[in-house]
């Protein structure tokens, strides 16, 4: 928000988040889902991968009664595109196996190891070409916010920053 609308606009997006919480926030991807479940909210953030582990939990029937109650959306999808995370790897400098651990990550970023990854998380693969599993692919295609996990990285400090001054984590009644 800091890169796309400059700092004035993004604590007021951030304030505007805060004051139209249902909580303070707390809990984890699959508590959000719940949130909507329970009508507790309306609207909740998280990543597509948890969607997906409560959609398919076979051994936990309440989580895939919360997950179907909400619907899919990726924000900004008409104009800088949706953010997207990153899972990825390193390898330490002082690895004791490192052959081994170079030999790992090539396969990991490899074509077959991405499709294994993006079938088995039903996360997006990395790799341009990989298909996305049945599941990814319902939710619908979505536009990525363009921004550089550099430049991101650059703004973190700042954007930490506005979280404290705003007292975002007070949640809304702060």
């Amino acid at each position: 928000m800091i890169k796309h609308h400059g700092e004035e606009k993004a604590k007021a997006w951030l304030e505007g988040v805060r004051n139209n919480l249902a909580r303070n926030p707390a809990g984890n991807d699959r508590a959000q889902v719940k949130g909507v479940f329970s009508g507790q909210c309306d609207l909740a953030i998280g990543n597509t991968y948890y969607m997906a582990k409560m959609m398919l939990n076979d051994r936990q029937p309440k989580q895939k009664e919360w997950a179907a109650s909400v619907k899919m959306l990726f924000p900004n999808a008409a104009d800088r595109g949706t953010h997207v995370n990153l899972s990825g790897v390193v390898l330490s400098k002082h690895a004791p196996n490192r052959e081994n651990g170079v030999k790992l990550m090539e396969y990991l970023s490899s074509a077959e190891g991405q499709e294994i990854y993006a079938g088995v998380n039903h996360e997006y693969p990395l790799k341009p070409g990989i298909p996305w599993s049945d599941l990814v692919k319902s939710w619908g295609k979505f536009k990525t916010d363009p921004l550089s996990l550099e430049e991101i990285a650059r703004q973190r400090k700042r954007a930490s920053e506005m979280v404290d001054e705003v007292r975002f984590d007070q949640g809304p009644s702060s």
